[in-house]
């Protein structure tokens, strides 16, 4: 499943993002791929451990963590610090897959990456190219965000990012290990999590539909829950 999640930032918090990514020194991108992204990889990076990576890691993920379309979708049980990256001058990021684990900095521990999400700091009109290509069963989808939305979509799935030709393309990626691991399961339950919000829009969280609904979800959660 991927998710398209609007407004993570509004715009004057994406201005205010944008200018501190403006001013930070940047590193070659391959400096934390893996061995077959590396071959793949070409951008520049905010080093994980610069004040201003530190401080946008943090705003990034307080920001994800009160949005209720991202609560909702990837059922977060940890989220891997957001890491920046740039595009610009024909770079690209070639096909691949993301590693399954990561190795949590802050915490010394490994994270399983069941879900990755880009950020977009860059209006789609102030770049060319830069588009981030994900592949699945039902073919390749092209995503080009407005500044301050998100996407959300599996770790397994293989993805690129295609040349930015014109511009700049400032973003955020991370990604997320899931309180369930199957996608299918995580699927289901966003979709009747989904059904759930429109009956109580509609009859009443009070309703008894509503309620046995919402009692359904959480059962289902519990025993698909890691």
């Amino acid at each position: 499943m991927m998710l398209h999640v609007p407004e993570v930032f509004d715009k004057a918090q994406v201005a205010e993002c944008r200018e501190l990514l403006r001013q930070a020194q940047w590193q070659d991108g391959k400096a934390t791929a893996g061995f077959q992204s590396a071959m793949a990889k070409d951008n520049m990076q905010l080093p994980e451990d610069s004040d201003v990576a530190r401080h946008l890691s943090q705003v990034v993920t307080q920001a994800v963590q009160r949005h209720p379309l991202f609560i909702a979708g990837a059922l977060p049980e940890r989220i891997f610090p957001p890491l920046f990256n740039c595009y610009q001058g024909g770079q690209s990021f070639g096909l691949h897959v993301d590693n399954a684990m990561r190795l949590d900095p802050g915490r010394g521990e490994y994270l399983r990456t069941d879900l990755s999400a880009t950020l977009f700091f860059s209006e789609p009109d102030t770049y060319e190219g830069g588009e981030l290509i994900v592949e699945d069963t039902y073919g390749a989808h092209s995503v080009k965000l407005p500044a301050g939305d998100l996407i959300l979509y599996p770790a397994s799935s293989l993805h690129r990012v295609t040349p930015v030709t014109k511009g700049a393309r400032l973003g955020s990626f991370f990604w997320i290990q899931s309180m369930v691991r199957d996608e299918g399961q995580r699927s289901l339950l966003f979709d009747l999590d989904t059904s759930i919000q429109q009956i109580h829009q509609n009859l009443g969280a009070d309703h008894a539909a509503s309620v046995q609904l919402t009692g359904v979800y959480h059962n289902l959660l519990r025993r698909w829950g890691m």
